[in-house]
């Protein structure tokens, strides 16, 4: 079984989106509820600790396929480990399914693929998300916050020339986070931090616009 100091290796230094202290967070977030869902816990661990090991730098030009890199690269560390292709193949699947404009294919069909999904979304939701959220836009040279246009609040799709800002990501996707879960246990926490979330980028446009 890979251990969090082995995961440590597999993530990029100074990555405030998807470096180690994402997965630290998962990993705790996914044995908590593999514990209330009645999952596989070393499916589930190992799947937190592999899901984003390849391409998840948001700005490598490989992040969309960074789910199929991951499971190729967690079915080499589970080999190596001796871990039954049953086993192995059951972690790939999770790590496959965890993204959230994933294919239909891709869709979680596992408790643990479902606790997975459902513990990665939740760490983009309450104070963490916001932090992430606006840490995810600096790196791709956008800005906190710009007005939406028509079009993106009816579409999900800019303007020309209009920025993918902090707020875009929250209206076109993180505000929608609580409705894609799976799990009761999730759901239940999401709805906490789906309410500090919203209350945040409420007064993120109020103090931008002089309205507080």
């Amino acid at each position: 079984m890979p251990t969090l100091e082995e995961a440590r290796a597999w993530y990029k230094d100074g990555d405030a989106v998807h470096g180690f202290d994402h997965i630290e967070r998962v990993y705790r977030m996914a044995t908590r509820l593999a514990k209330a869902e009645g999952a596989d816990p070393e499916i589930v661990q190992a799947a937190a600790l592999l899901h984003d090991s390849r391409g998840s730098d948001p700005l490598s030009g490989e992040r969309l396929a960074h789910h199929e890199a991951s499971s190729r690269f967690a079915g080499l560390i589970l080999q190596d480990a001796g871990w039954h292709p049953q086993r192995i193949q059951a972690v790939q699947h999770c790590i496959r399914a965890h993204r959230y404009r994933g294919e239909a294919e891709n869709e979680p069909r596992t408790i643990e693929a479902k606790v997975l999904f459902d513990a990665d979304k939740l760490d983009v939701l309450g104070a963490i998300g916001a932090a992430r959220t606006i840490a995810y836009a600096v790196q791709a040279g956008q800005p906190i916050y710009e007005t939406p246009s028509e079009k993106f609040l009816k579409s999900g799709k800019c303007e020309e020339g209009e920025a993918h800002s902090s707020y875009h990501e929250y209206i076109f996707k993180l505000r929608n986070v609580k409705d894609r879960l799976f799990t009761k246990s999730a759901r239940q926490i999401a709805e906490q931090r789906d309410a500090f979330l919203g209350a945040f980028y409420q007064q993120l446009a109020a103090e931008v616009n002089a309205e507080r």
